[in-house]
């Protein structure tokens, strides 16, 4: 029997990779001599570089680089040498855990460290790219990003402006002429499931930048300096990226990337499942095991276990997915291709407990459900 072992994370409990042991283990225990294909998945969020690292054979690489305040931190990215294949998450450089609450200020906080990412996997020869827009601490609309890259943000005398989001108020040009000359051949594909724009009740200072450290006046006022970077963008490329879905996604770093880059923004959980071939990993497979730490009916929202019930819905293979905890209106998931949903959690047991045996709870669900296989 062919299974494709396809779970998320398990979040705080498993990464993907972990969860995919598990897995195997458990359909071992039961079918000794099965095929057990590997797909550890995510959809661009935290665990998408360790995910793809781990499924296309990749190597990790740490970079030296600056975080959201200008501080030396070193970040992880993963580097697929066959393909020239860069896997970054952008809170690798710019991340808000990487930040104290105390210290998070939208109006200074910058992402050129996720430039210096870039510029490292360059160095080591990537070509294309696959990025995974979340858990940002800045606002700045990627400026950081393409100044880290060798674009200058010039105010009206010609000086270049400080970092963060607030001194976009004084831009006036953007200077690209010593930008990378190495990002007009690389293709970049964003992984991102937000669709906000970058101005607005909607966009990313009203929605994010609360969680950053804005309050309303904070709001208002990076709300304003992101227009004027709009409109200086617009009058450079040609491109109103003020209104464009996901341009709000990470602080507005989905607008330079849509501006300035050949990019492609796409659902997380899309740009993975391509990247792993899974579709054509599912061709042939009896069963196909998925799962994340909670499923309920915000999974129809496009998390990774929705993403992997479509594609094995197109081959016609039955989906198992597994969880931690199986939430309100979980059932009309049973509506979108998914034959079972199964908690792993065998009895009563606080949080903590439950995320510290995750691994062995996996194991032994997916055991159970192998045996009852058994019986058809």
């Amino acid at each position: 029997m062919k299974f494709v072992l396809a779970p998320d994370s398990f979040k705080e409990s498993m990464t993907a990779p972990e969860a995919v042991a598990a897995m195997r283990r458990g359909v071992l225990s039961v079918f000794p001599d099965a095929d057990c294909v590997a797909a550890p998945m995510a959809d661009g969020g935290e665990g998408t570089t360790e995910a793809l690292t781990d499924a296309l054979d990749g190597v990790l690489l740490s970079a030296p680089v600056h975080d959201a305040l200008g501080r030396s931190v070193r970040a992880r990215y993963g580097y697929v040498g066959s393909e020239h294949l860069a896997i970054i998450e952008i809170a690798a450089a710019a991340g808000i855990d990487l930040v104290a609450v105390a210290d998070r200020d939208p109006k200074i906080t910058s992402s050129y460290g996720v430039g210096e990412l870039i510029r490292h996997a360059l160095d080591r020869g990537a070509t294309r790219f696959i990025v995974g827009l979340g858990g940002s601490v800045t606002n700045d609309g990627g400026a950081g990003m393409l100044e880290a890259l060798g674009a200058r943000l010039l105010d009206e005398a010609g000086a270049d402006l400080p970092r963060g989001g607030a001194a976009l108020a004084r831009l006036h040009r953007i200077d690209l002429s010593a930008v990378d000359p190495r990002l007009a051949g690389s293709t970049f594909q964003i992984a991102s499931d937000v669709t906000n724009p970058l101005l607005g009740a909607a966009g990313a200072s009203a929605v994010f930048g609360p969680q950053k450290g804005a309050d309303p006046a904070t709001v208002h006022q990076l709300d304003a300096a992101l227009g004027v970077y709009a409109t200086v963008i617009a009058a450079l490329t040609g491109t109103d990226v003020s209104a464009q879905p996901g341009a709000g996604a990470a602080g507005g770093l989905g607008a330079a990337f849509l501006a300035f880059f050949p990019a492609e923004l796409r659902r997380g959980v899309d740009v993975v499942m391509d990247a792993v071939h899974l579709a054509d990993r599912i061709a042939g497979a009896d069963f196909v095991f998925t799962g994340e730490g909670s499923l309920d009916a915000q999974t129809l929202s496009g998390k990774t276990p929705l993403g992997v019930a479509e594609a094995a819905g197109v081959h016609g293979v039955p989906v198992v997915a597994f969880a931690g905890r199986i939430g309100p209106g979980a059932e009309v998931l049973y509506d979108h291709g998914f034959a079972a949903l199964v908690p792993i959690v065998p009895g009563v047991a606080d949080l903590p407990s439950a995320l510290a045996d995750g691994a062995a709870n996996l194991e032994r669900a997916v055991a159970t459900v192998c045996r009852l296989l058994t019986l058809s």
